[in-house]
């Protein structure tokens, strides 16, 4: 069993003592603070387990300021695509529209089309999305802030 399939047997009795209100405004609560770390380590160029993302291959255009020079998923761990969505059980953390396709291309390692009309490749295994310990500790901590008030 996971750590996270632990937190939420051991969350799902004290979530269930609050009224449904209640329990839907801490669960986007947590979404949105789950949203948040994600992004800050998709910022940082780190999977879940603390290791560095495999780095793009050398690229022909590195001018300052151009695309290929800057980091990866720059856009896609904005808000406007890594979203917290809404589940009759609960809350998620996702993303949507082209960048969910672009995500899980990353995600799982698969190969697509680099452009629409371009090669294809075999993309390497990032994992965008996925729970550390530390995000783990945050839920549990804010659990325990929101039935303790």
């Amino acid at each position: 069993m996971d750590p996270f399939e632990q937190l939420e047997d051991w969350a799902a009795p004290l979530l269930a003592k609050l009224q449904p209100a209640a329990q839907r405004a801490l669960l986007r609560q947590v979404a949105r603070e789950l949203r948040a770390s994600q992004a800050q380590r998709i910022a940082r160029q780190q999977n879940p387990d603390g290791t560095a993302f495999e780095p793009r291959k050398p690229q022909r255009d590195t001018r300052k300021g151009s695309t290929k020079a800057r980091a990866m998923f720059g856009k896609i761990r904005l808000v406007k695509h890594l979203r917290t969505l809404p589940e009759p059980e609960g809350a998620a953390v996702g993303f949507t529209g082209r960048a969910a396709r672009i995500a899980q291309v990353h995600q799982d390692g698969l190969r697509d089309r680099v452009s629409r009309t371009g090669p294809e490749a075999q993309y390497p295994e990032r994992k965008l999305l996925g729970f550390s310990e530390a995000d783990i500790d945050r839920v549990r901590t804010t659990l325990l802030n929101a039935l303790a008030a």
